[in-house]
């Protein structure tokens, strides 16, 4: 079984956020972090706290939604570290709140380029090296919406479902190349995603406003459980796991030692 100290993972979006809280955690675990996002200032300072907590980490400029730039990073990243062991897609935008008849289709576009074909661009550029080498771990996450509807947010939860529906697939084909792709869903949690709903008034609905109120008020969802999860989905006690959503919240470690049903945990969270 791989050390954690020879274990390198690539996380997109690790500027801020979730990316950020998970690049470090990933880090803490001895892993050397591979730091992939748009703000240059951003990336340094994740990784600056990270060599500081004593952690080993890389930033990589780039655009998710740009294939060639994605390329380039993996590349980078292998020619420093080695072989790519894991790849934590998070990079996301939230988009337009309102009317999706409201909507301006410059908006609800980007947000379908960043999340859907953003997925689709680090996967693509990582797997053919999981493949060749028989072993690779893909943790792409998902928000609210993926598997409900999700009104005055429609652009990014059809790009979350579209998504889940991309891994569920994706995790067939490589099924005999023992290469595991799952989505993970954190949980609330307090980002720059609840301060946009939170300007956006009425316009997010008073449920969804209220929950984000909350959210800043708690900070929502424990990083260790958020985690504790993707860890989790990157080791080798979850290679028997695939093609799966699993929730933050879902009592996944009871999988460590037995597998889901074929349809449950799916893009229609079939969990009984």
């Amino acid at each position: 079984m791989r050390s954690p100290q020879d274990v390198n993972v690539l996380i997109t979006g690790a500027g801020r956020g979730i990316g950020k809280r998970l690049a470090i955690g990933f880090a803490h675990s001895k892993a050397r972090v591979g730091l992939l996002g748009r703000s240059q200032s951003e990336l340094e300072v994740t990784k600056l706290e990270i060599e500081d907590a004593g952690g080993v980490a890389l930033r990589l400029r780039a655009d998710v939604r740009n294939f060639d730039q994605v390329t380039t990073a993996v590349d980078r990243m292998a020619g420093e570290w080695g072989a790519l062991h894991t790849l934590v897609a998070n990079a996301a935008i939230q988009g337009p709140i309102g009317p999706f008849a409201e909507n301006r289709p410059a908006a609800w576009q980007e947000v379908l380029e960043t999340n859907v074909i953003g997925v689709m661009n680090a996967c693509r550029a990582v797997l053919p090296g999981m493949i060749a080498r028989r072993s690779g771990k893909i943790v792409v996450l998902v928000g609210q919406g993926a598997a409900t509807p999700r009104p005055r947010f429609a652009a990014y939860a059809a790009s979350k479902a579209a998504v889940v529906r991309f891994v569920e697939c994706v995790a067939e084909e490589v099924r005999d190349d023992n290469v595991q792709i799952n989505c993970m869903f954190p949980g609330e949690s307090y980002t720059n995603m609840t301060d946009e709903i939170i300007h956006a008034g009425e316009r997010a609905g008073v449920d969804e406003l209220e929950a984000a109120e909350k959210v800043q008020t708690t900070g929502g969802m424990l990083s260790d459980k958020q985690i504790n999860l993707a860890l989790f989905l990157a080791s080798e006690r979850s290679n028997h796991i695939t093609g799966k959503l699993l929730y933050v919240q879902d009592d996944w470690k009871k999988f460590e030692h037995d597998s889901a049903r074929p349809d449950a945990f799916t893009l229609r969270r079939h969990i009984k």
